[in-house]
């Protein structure tokens, strides 16, 4: 079974993605999970003009049975840490120290709250936490974790805390049966043609879409250090696999 969710939602996103991409999901009836970044200051989610409204835009699409997750506080990037769920080589969170982190958390939540927003799922910009970040989590009162490799979501009972895995590879990963997963979404600037490859797979894979609210329903799975371990080496080789075809691309570009 397949969640959707889409990141880096701001005031000043680009709408004309967004309301394009919303329309697909409409049509299958796909509910997903959103994440609202509460103080936007990355120039790089700057892709639109800043909708005044966009607070009531949030709560509308709450109603209509979309979650919502706080991503992050500023998405600001300020370490060159990849925590423990090394997808990526920096972060707003792995590598601060904890109190600060649950200040960030906290005046987060706060922020969502004063726009009529309650969540407890929490989504890092660029994949990356840490153990302060988990600790500052359970001490914020989240309960899940929209991140890591897996079957099926899975509990972490040390912090309290369900993880909601995303997908390794999503072609691989929504081919296989009786398990359960994420297919991530950046929708800033979306092409068409990126639209059209979406608008099939949804299209393929109609029956097997469920809302997000549902994926928080499954039972989870008990993490163990051994499922941890796998995780973290999963993340590292996709990190690697992905600066490959990174070079590769770019050495093809330059021939």
């Amino acid at each position: 079974m397949i969640a959707v969710r889409i990141d880096d939602m701001t005031p000043d996103m680009d709408w004309d993605s967004f309301h394009r991409f919303k329309e697909l999901l409409d049509t299958y009836g796909i509910k997903p999970l959103i994440g609202v970044v509460p103080d936007n200051q990355d120039s790089n989610l700057q892709r639109g003009r800043f909708r005044d409204d966009f607070w009531d835009c949030m709560r509308q699409l709450q109603q209509e049975g979309w979650s919502i997750a706080l991503h992050g506080y500023h998405h600001v990037y300020t370490t060159g840490k990849g925590g423990l769920f090394p997808l990526n080589h920096f972060s707003e969170f792995a590598g601060v120290d904890y109190e600060q982190q649950l200040d960030m958390i906290t005046y987060g939540k706060r922020t969502l709250q004063s726009h009529g927003i309650e969540t407890d799922i929490f989504m890092a910009p660029g994949h990356s936490y840490d153990r302060n970040t988990l600790r500052a989590l359970q001490k914020a009162g989240f309960r899940y974790v929209t991140d890591g490799f897996g079957d099926r979501p899975y509990h972490w009972e040390q912090y309290e805390l369900t993880f909601l895995p995303i997908a390794f590879q999503s072609g691989k990963d929504i081919e296989k049966k009786e398990s359960y997963t994420t297919l991530v979404y950046h929708i800033n600037q979306m092409t068409d043609a990126q639209l059209e490859r979406h608008r099939r797979l949804m299209e393929r894979h109609r029956d097997e879409f469920i809302t997000f609210q549902e994926y928080q329903q499954i039972t989870p799975a008990k993490s163990t250090i051994w499922t941890r371990a796998r995780e973290e080496f999963l993340a590292r080789c996709k990190f690697l696999l992905v600066r490959m075809l990174m070079f590769k691309k770019q050495q093809s570009n330059e021939n």
